[in-house]
């Protein structure tokens, strides 16, 4: 939310348009183009503000109790209807002034729910959805998370926004002495969860596996020690997860990156794929930028056919590599690890591809990666933003060089936080 003081924009976390609040900052360098700050007392509360999902990430009680939020909920003392309104609200907005939409697709977006299993209309309330967490330790061996933009950790009980398979695991449970870091993975197929243990500096390895004694015996271990760059060690199971998404099968390490919503790969690979329609053949060439393990890549293979091509291009090694076991046996895809802008350079020019799928991360694409594909001119780009302000600058760099945005959905993937994911169809001038 926005508030102004004094004629400084102050972004304020934990309030809902229209309340009067009391806020405390948390972040008001003198020198800061922008101040941030917490609600911590609502004055005049609007009709749409319900009591939080969460406790640990309840800002008025966080803050009466002399601590912070937990981070990754900040939506969650809004009701569900609201939250989608508003998120619907800032992406026309981001559109219209950075793009200039001001009519057709986009301009009048919605934001879709998303539910929880195939077939129905049930979205959990916006709860229980997310497969993967990442997860601090404290210095009294609890677990734990850290608060928005902070170093503070906060101590944590039951997860609402994870799917039950994490939260049976009752990692809170447990003394994590010498534990620095866990990532859990829980693939949406409801197979058994992998987590992946950071050690700390000098913890012997006898120290895992008494944590391990107090997991259930089916759960997957990994090990990876102080400092990054190190690839996680098997202690225990498989070193993996294998996903599947509307036939296709994927191997994704705990340490690489999946969608965290459960059903978040199959709505977009839907949304994508139903974009291209008409545009993908056999015998197409086609790349998947900022492809990860290969979400969008194998649709995109079986689409094209054995005649045709798709380069699948992810900037991070580990992912990479992820998306190299998945496709070994296809020699339709080649998966190649590094910048977009540099593969580019090297496997792209005028022509040569007949559709891109675009999945940046949150900075979005850039201004080197939208004049790439410009000049490469394929006939439609399938761009998947997960920040409606990136997008919407990025398309405006397209629409300045005659492109058209054709179609536009939003999906709430992200319930209880400000964040949403759209899925949009750009063509090339005729």
């Amino acid at each position: 939310m926005v508030a102004r003081h004094e004629g400084r924009v102050v972004f304020v976390r934990h309030g809902i348009p229209g309340e009067l609040v009391r806020a405390q900052l948390t972040d008001a360098a003198p020198e800061a183009k922008f101040w941030r700050a917490d609600v911590v007392e609502v004055i005049e509360p609007s009709p749409h503000r319900r009591e939080h999902v969460w406790k640990a990430a309840d800002s008025l009680v966080a803050h009466a109790r002399g601590g912070l939020p937990v981070g990754g909920a900040e939506f969650g003392h809004i009701a569900l209807a609201e939250q989608r309104r508003l998120k619907a609200e800032v992406v026309r907005e981001q559109l219209a002034r950075l793009a200039g939409v001001d009519e057709g697709p986009g301009h009048d977006v919605e934001v879709e729910a998303v539910s929880l299993l195939p077939g129905t209309d049930d979205d959990g309330g916006g709860l229980a959805w997310r497969t993967r967490c990442s997860f601090a330790v404290t210095a009294g061996g609890r677990l734990a998370m850290h608060a928005h933009r902070s170093d503070a950790l906060v101590a944590v009980e039951h997860m609402p926004l994870a799917v039950p398979e994490i939260n049976a695991l009752r990692l809170w449970d447990l003394d994590l002495h010498g534990i620095e870091r866990i990532e859990v993975a829980a693939p949406a197929s409801g197979t058994a969860p992998l987590a992946v243990f950071t050690l700390g500096e000098g913890v012997a390895p006898s120290r895992l596996t008494e944590v391990l004694a107090g997991l259930d015996s089916a759960v997957s271990a990994s090990a990876v020690g102080p400092g990054a760059g190190r690839a996680p060690l098997t202690v225990r199971g498989r070193g993996s997860v294998t996903e599947h998404v509307l036939g296709h099968h994927y191997t994704v390490t705990g340490d690489g990156f999946w969608q965290i919503h459960r059903r978040a790969p199959e709505t977009l690979v839907g949304a994508a794929m139903e974009a291209l329609d008409g545009v993908l053949s056999p015998g197409s060439q086609v790349a998947d930028l900022y492809a990860g393990a290969g979400l969008f890549t194998a649709p995109l293979a079986s689409a094209v056919g054995p005649s045709g091509h798709v380069l699948s291009v992810e900037g991070a090694p580990g992912t990479s590599r992820d998306a190299r076991r998945t496709f070994k046996r296809q020699p339709e895809v080649a998966v190649v690890q590094g910048k977009v802008e540099r593969v580019l350079r090297r496997h792209g020019g005028a022509g040569a591809f007949d559709a891109v799928v675009l999945d940046p991360p949150r900075a979005g694409a850039g201004r080197e990666v939208v004049r790439q594909l410009i000049d490469i001119a394929p006939r439609a780009v399938a761009y998947v933003a997960c920040d409606p302000a990136s997008f919407a600058r990025d398309l405006g760099w397209f629409k300045g060089a005659g492109w058209r945005l054709e179609s536009l959905r939003a999906f709430d993937l992200y319930p209880m936080t400000h964040h949403v994911e759209t899925v949009a169809l750009l063509t090339a001038p005729r």
